[in-house]
């Protein structure tokens, strides 16, 4: 194992695993951290013989105490197994509080590799994530502006990554300006060294592009710890190619044929999933749409939307949804609290997604961070082997799931805010048939 990689969601790490293979590395994803070293027996990447392992943990909202203590056990796990770099793995709108997560889990596992510095930097301009002069740019507005501010969870109204992680670590945050990055990896070391000097314990990177994260990735060879957005993933794995240890041109990528039906559950609210709903529902595929107001009442919505799918002919994808915009979200935490009505939906969702699969839909979409790790919890899921990409940090995974009656499940476990408007459709296909 060359990266041994720390997510904290599940979206997100299938996010950071997709440009690992697309960069060249096997890659596996793991549910949370594994007792062994351990996977199905097949010809597809287990956990023995990858390049990169990405353990996924539920720990970007969790409190500040256990999402540092979930980390520190992954580290530790990775380690254990031989990763010569960390990677902890962060949104690339820097979604956190005031108080954490991303500060005092990157503190606390430098303190682990006993590292005197790390980088920081969410870019991925791929995805429309920049950073210049130390502040994240989503699209061509700053974060502070973008629909972030408005995220239930973390709203984000500081654009300026110096000063919203400065108010998380005890360490004193820097930057690596633009103007070093430019000049390539020597400069970006040299700045590197000048930032310690000054006492500087984690610094902010500039990122505008992918040829910056090139640059960037470089620079980090001898790095024990990154915290990053999936973007720097595309300039790591060159540092394995250089020493041998990657060879060019390999497959990775491979994943087992599935056959069965195709569904959706969406249980983010950004403004990209709201785009993908509508174009969902405009080419006339099935859609149905979930009232957290009637889960809160014990209406049997679950059952109801069970019985909707089976009535729906074909092998077509279907969609099953609580995306909902800003306003219809802020009624409904302001009615029953904003944690219950996540959980609430989170669980309903993930029961759906139980029987879809029990009644043999093999190719399973899932929108949302939050969404996607009650999912894959609920299908009892350990490992993923990462396949082919379908848009920019979204690809199809293959799992084993006992739900699937010992059959290969394809799951794509898609970040609220990523995907193009016709993701849903485009994820299966032209057409999307089945």
């Amino acid at each position: 194992m060359i990266l041994g990689c720390i997510a904290d969601d599940f979206t997100g790490a299938t996010d950071l695993a997709n440009n690992l293979v697309r960069a060249g590395m096997r890659c596996v994803q793991t549910i949370g951290v594994p007792a062994a070293p351990a996977g199905a027996a097949s010809r597809f990447a287990t956990v023995d013989d990858a390049h990169a392992v990405v353990v996924a943990l539920k720990s970007r909202t969790a409190p500040v105490d256990e999402a540092v203590r979930d980390s520190l056990a992954a580290a530790r796990w990775l380690r254990a197994q031989g990763a010569q770099q960390l990677y902890f793995k962060v949104c690339s709108t820097f979604d956190s509080t005031p108080t954490g997560n991303i500060g005092p889990v990157a503190e606390a596992l430098l303190v682990e590799v006993q590292g005197r510095f790390a980088i920081v930097t969410p870019a991925f301009p791929e995805n429309g994530r920049t950073v210049f002069k130390g502040h994240l740019f989503v699209g061509d507005a700053l974060l502070s502006d973008s629909p972030m501010r408005h995220h239930p969870l973390t709203p984000m109204t500081d654009a300026n990554l110096v000063r919203v992680l400065q108010a998380q670590t005890t360490r004193k945050v820097g930057l690596v300006a633009h103007e070093a990055v430019a000049q390539g990896p020597e400069a970006v070391r040299a700045r590197f060294d000048a930032l310690r000097g000054q006492g500087i314990g984690i610094a902010i990177v500039d990122a505008i592009s992918d040829a910056d994260l090139m640059r960037i990735g470089l620079a980090l060879a001898d790095f024990e710890l990154v915290t990053a957005g999936s973007g720097i993933a595309m300039g790591l794995p060159q540092n394995g190619l250089a020493r041998g240890a990657l060879r060019a041109g390999a497959d990775v990528q491979s994943l087992p044929a599935v056959r069965g039906r195709s569904a959706v559950v969406s249980g983010s609210c950004s403004a990209a999933t709201n785009a993908q709903v509508r174009q969902f529902r405009e080419r006339g595929l099935p859609a149905l749409q979930l009232d957290p107001l009637q889960l809160a009442r014990g209406d049997h919505v679950v059952s109801q939307s069970l019985a909707w799918c089976s009535r729906q002919p074909g092998d077509g994808p279907l969609l099953v949804y609580a995306t909902a915009e800003p306003a219809a979200v802020q009624r409904v935490q302001a009615e029953l609290g904003t944690a219950h009505a996540g959980e609430l939906v989170e669980r309903a969702l993930a029961r759906i997604a139980v029987a879809l699969v029990e009644r043999g839909v093999r190719r399973l979409v899932v929108a949302g961070g939050e969404t996607s790790g009650a999912v894959v919890q609920a299908l009892r899921i350990s490992q993923l082997a990462i396949g082919a990409q379908i848009d920019p940090g979204v690809p199809w995974t293959a799992a084993r799931s006992p739900i699937a009656h010992g059959e290969w499940l394809h799951l794509a476990l898609k970040s609220g805010n990523f995907g193009s408007a016709d993701f849903f459709t485009k994820a299966f296909g032209d057409g999307a048939g089945a």
